[in-house]
């Protein structure tokens, strides 16, 4: 098993429970567990394995099984070891990519179990659903179980007539018991398929009422794989998905508490305005149920919002995970590389909402220079030959495709942005004033790339908020 996000081990650990035995390549009672287990029929757990595997587990995972009589030898050394049919072994290796010889990928059976950006996103749905819309998971775990139980019924059936008409003896149109049998049979097959096609119909519902929330989920993937990216600014930045998951799922509670507090707040505006009664001793009784508020405030359903409400619901669990998401990251990064976390962040969120294009993010990343710039015109020779070459290069961005020429008729206007202490804030020339503040960083890229560190603060401000700066 591949499986640097653990979720697979988690699954292999809660499917066989006690009977699953756990060791690791560096036990010093590996061989004596496999033994036991061989003969016992007990599942076995290789866990954290590295990039070798050890030759004395090789006559298990290669099958070298010898028959004798009815009896499945394995031989371990020199022990010889009935092989017990529910015998299974798992390897495990946290390693994302592995490099195993070929005979141990053709004798054994290689799952993957590394997350998808879109598997994430369906957990992350399933998330989201289960802490938001309550009802509609337990609805839909209702109906799996429901399905699951049809299955089986069927199946028991199949096999319960199968077995009578194996066993049935002389003419079978004068077998009461087993015509009783096929027509109690046929109205219950009638019944589940009538009850399948009614459960097919509501989970389409719950899918179509969940499909609402998944913007929120697609954020959450969004944000989990870019920090599983960074560790290639630096190796010691891992993060783990159990702890992600954790994140949003506080990020989910914040959302719901601000709203709760919201509905609370004005709820005690509006009972405020009318007068509380007095009591005997001529008092005014104060509010002697705000725990009871606070609990119908909680109460309330979630599934009766207006498209509107639930709309602004789904924005702010966006930006809730998204923030929580960044916090947690930023908090395990060292000050030079969080303004490279927050701008890669900015800008996987826009190139995904369509507003910014990858071609152009990659002309910002890459600083296209072009390879034999033709003769600089001595209006422009405030400029080195790199920067030259740079614009003559970013004018394969369509914006700029007239870059060079609109440059030569405004000379001391260009003259003078390039020469400014402040590029990214100064007014820029007429032909390209109205441009937008990422092609501004562009132009800065190509001809002043000192200044893009100090024109990605304001563009992460202006798109995400101060708090992904400060």
């Amino acid at each position: 098993m591949v499986d640097p996000q653990l979720q697979g081990i988690v699954w292999i650990k809660r499917t066989y429970d006690k009977d699953l035995k756990v060791t690791r390549l560096s036990n010093k009672n590996l061989v004596k567990t496999i033994e036991f287990a061989v003969e016992g029929g007990d599942p076995v757990l290789i866990e954290n394995m590295g990039s070798s595997v050890d030759a004395v587990i090789q006559p298990v995972y290669a099958r070298q099984i010898i028959k004798k009589g009815k009896s499945r030898i394995i031989k371990m050394g020199d022990n010889e070891l009935n092989l017990h049919s529910d015998f299974k072994m798992f390897m495990h290796s946290k390693l994302a990519n592995p490099h195993y010889p070929p005979e141990i990928q053709a004798e054994c059976t290689i799952i993957n179990f590394t997350v998808t950006e879109n598997g994430l996103e369906d957990q992350l749905l399933s998330l989201v659903v289960r802490k938001e819309r309550p009802d509609l998971a337990a609805t839909k775990e209702e109906l799996v179980r429901q399905q699951n139980e049809f299955k089986i019924t069927l199946s028991d059936l199949e096999k319960s007539l199968l077995k009578q008409l194996q066993e049935a003896k002389g003419d079978l149109t004068e077998n009461i018991e087993l015509i009783e049998s096929l027509e109690h049979s046929k109205t219950l097959s009638n019944e589940i398929k009538e009850k399948v096609e009614i459960a097919k119909v509501t989970e389409a519902d719950i899918n179509v009422s969940s499909e609402h929330y998944r913007p929120a989920a697609n954020r959450g993937a969004l944000v989990f794989f870019l920090m599983n990216e960074l560790n290639k600014i630096h190796s010691y930045y891992k993060f783990s998905l159990d702890s992600f998951l954790i994140v949003v799922t506080r990020a989910i509670d914040l959302v719901a508490k601000a709203d709760r507090d919201a509905k609370l707040a004005a709820k005690k505006a509006e009972e405020g305005d009318e007068e509380p009664e007095e009591g005997e001793d001529g008092e005014k009784k104060a509010d002697e149920k705000p725990a009871e508020a606070e609990e119908e405030a909680a109460a309330e359903e979630i599934g009766e919002m207006t498209p509107r409400t639930l709309q602004k619901r789904v924005n702010d669990l966006i930006q809730s995970i998204t923030f929580c998401g960044f916090n947690f990251t930023r908090r395990g990064t060292l000050e030079d590389d969080k303004l490279i976390i927050s701008t890669m962040l900015t800008f996987k969120i826009l190139i995904r909402k369509g507003i910014i294009v990858e071609s152009e993010y990659n002309a910002l990343i890459k600083r296209d220079l072009h390879p034999d710039p033709p003769h600089q015109n001595d209006s422009l020779k405030f400029m080195n030959e790199q920067n030259w070459a740079a614009v003559k290069g970013l004018e394969s961005v369509k914006i700029f495709e007239n870059l060079s020429s609109q440059m030569e008729s405004e000379a001391l206007l260009w003259r003078k942005w390039f020469s400014d202490e402040k590029p990214e804030t100064c007014d820029l020339p007429k032909s390209v004033a109205n441009i937008s503040l990422f092609h501004r960083m562009l132009l800065l890229r190509a001809m002043r790339p000192d200044r893009v560190t100090y024109a990605l603060n304001e563009f992460v401000t202006e798109f995400m908020g101060i708090e992904y700066i400060e």
